[in-house]
């Protein structure tokens, strides 16, 4: 059964939870930093025809640290608009709040 969420700020909480491996979530960092510099890298030169690659370098590092690191289904597959922004929102938690690369759950729990 897939778990049904309302909005956004239901989801995050479990997205949190789906990313509680370190390594997991550091290969999504990697993915998505991987993402915006081949993003502008494509378009500053002109190059749009490397932007297959986008998905392949986003979705390539997260589903590896969900199959060999979480051992668990992406959450892609049941929610993928808000798994998609929720990627974003780590990266961006990751960066710029007080957990940093850490326990994001944890802190998130903590802040509401």
């Amino acid at each position: 059964m897939i778990m049904q969420f309302n909005n956004f700020a239901e989801f995050y909480p479990f997205y949190l939870q789906e990313h509680s491996n370190r390594t997991c979530r550091r290969l999504h960092y990697v993915g998505s930093s991987l993402v915006v510099v081949l993003l502008f890298w494509a378009f500053l030169n002109r190059q749009y025809q490397w932007l297959w690659l986008l998905p392949v370098l986003g979705y390539g590092f997260a589903w590896t640290g969900h199959f060999f690191f979480e051992k668990n289904k992406p959450a892609t597959f049941k929610h993928p608009f808000y798994s998609l922004l929720a990627d974003w929102v780590m990266l961006k938690d990751a960066i710029f709040s007080s957990f940093g690369f850490a326990t994001p759950l944890d802190q998130f729990k903590q802040n509401q």
